[in-house]
């Protein structure tokens, strides 16, 4: 909708910068570039040229409008009505004819009114999310932003939690620190290579051992409860309360032995 509003009649003229984009959006920079590397890939967008600008160029991009025309419509068919209307000229348009005077001419590149696509704040979080994974990793290793970005997404889509993939990065970053340049793992191989899955699967196990710890200590603590140990003593509020949540205990048996929850 915004490079439309941005187009001229025939779909071309269209120059913005990314950050112009993410304004009138209201995306994330990680999905306004996406999203147009999807629209080239896909050819609904083209590339027909450069114009420089404060911060160096801005490439000039047109919408094919055959492309469009071939997808598949999202609105209703209109009921027909029997009014006529002219059809869209292929040339600049000219403004409203009121009377047969002509209107103003119309720029083709600056219509007045930008209209703003809903808020995507579920898609402004995960890039966030997808930034903060990049920023985790060594700097001095990072490489191919692109190919590390849909590697990350693909990895978010099969379950992995964010958290985990920074933790993962974490490990690794700690457990090559000081390696020479040649023995190290640039970013976009290390995702390539999913070598980040033996990581999360050893934080998966090291929980799993966390909890079966944990839960063989609160049996413990329930049977010395039970029996009403005079080591109660040492069990602390927290435990009693987490004795509790888990139903090891009752509360009785907890004033039994002298305890407090």
């Amino acid at each position: 909708m915004f490079f439309a509003d941005k187009a001229s009649d025939d779909g071309s003229g269209i120059w913005c910068s990314k950050g112009t984009i993410q304004r009138h959006t209201e995306l994330g920079e990680t999905t306004v570039k996406r999203t147009v590397r999807e629209f080239l890939k896909e050819g609904i967008l083209v590339e027909t040229g450069a114009r420089t600008c404060k911060n160096g160029f801005t490439v000039v991009y047109r919408i094919d409008l055959a492309k469009v025309e071939a997808l598949d419509p999202t609105l209703e068919p209109e009921i027909e009505t029997g009014s006529t209307v002219a059809p869209v000229q292929s040339g600049p348009g000219t403004g409203a004819t009121v009377a047969g005077v002509p209107g103003p001419p119309r720029p083709p590149n600056h219509p007045t009114t930008i209209h703003k696509p809903p808020t995507c704040r579920r898609e402004a979080a995960a890039d966030e999310e997808i930034e903060k994974i990049l920023a985790a990793y060594p700097p001095d290793r990072l490489r191919g932003k692109a190919v590390c970005i849909a590697q990350i997404e693909e990895a978010m889509k099969e379950g992995v939690a964010p958290e985990n993939l920074r933790q993962a990065i974490q490990a690794y970053a700690n457990g090559s620190a000081g390696f020479t340049r040649s023995k190290v793992c640039f970013s976009d191989n290390w995702f390539q290579s999913r070598r980040w899955q033996a990581y999360v699967e050893k934080q998966g196990e090291d929980r799993e051992k966390a909890t079966a710890l944990q839960a063989d200590h609160h049996a413990r603590l329930a049977c010395w409860i039970s029996d009403r140990n005079p080591i109660c003593e040492h069990i602390t509020a927290p435990q009693v309360t987490a004795l509790l949540a888990s139903k090891l205990v009752t509360q009785a048996q907890i004033q039994a032995a002298g305890l407090r929850s």
